[in-house]
């Protein structure tokens, strides 16, 4: 049996490989095509959403994530896809969980469960993101567990 520290290490290392493919498949498709890729945009536009709801200049979300000015421009505005590094510290900088932003981007599936008990982790300032990623692994391995153990409830 897996330790919860395994187990979460086990779903970054899953999750940098697919930002990583996405990734390449996203720059591949932006240099074939003159359009921008739509998840892309998406999360770019997400975080513009996120941005302005906070109050917060491009420049100072720019300085608080430790991208460029010019780099956070090209991602609200869907021209780069940022890897799963930069979609954290955009999320720091932001104040909401970079599980987030990773959905956003599509790189992460949706967690199952009860979405008010997972909104309750997230909204928890008491927790770090460490603890929220650790609690909500935790959480969505029990409700799996539990489907898996009662297959006539859904």
């Amino acid at each position: 049996m897996q330790t919860p520290g395994e187990f979460v290490r086990e779903q970054v290392t899953t999750v940098r490989s697919t930002v990583d493919r996405v990734a390449g498949s996203v720059a591949d498709s932006v240099a074939d095509a003159p359009g921008v890729s739509t998840v892309g945009s998406s999360v770019g536009d997400f975080i513009r959403e996120q941005r302005n709801a906070a109050r917060v200049s491009l420049r100072e979300l720019a300085r608080t994530a430790g991208v460029s000015n010019p780099y956070l421009s090209q991602v609200e505005r869907g021209l780069r896809k940022p890897s799963a590094e930069i979609l954290a510290s955009i999320a720091r900088g932001l104040k909401i969980s970079a599980e987030t932003l990773y959905e956003q981007a599509g790189i992460l599936d949706r967690r199952s469960g009860n979405p008010d008990t997972v909104a309750a982790i997230r909204s928890d300032d008491a927790l770090s993101e460490r603890h929220k990623a650790v609690l909500l692994e935790l959480y969505e391995t029990y409700v799996r567990e539990h489907r898996a153990s009662s297959p006539a409830v859904s």
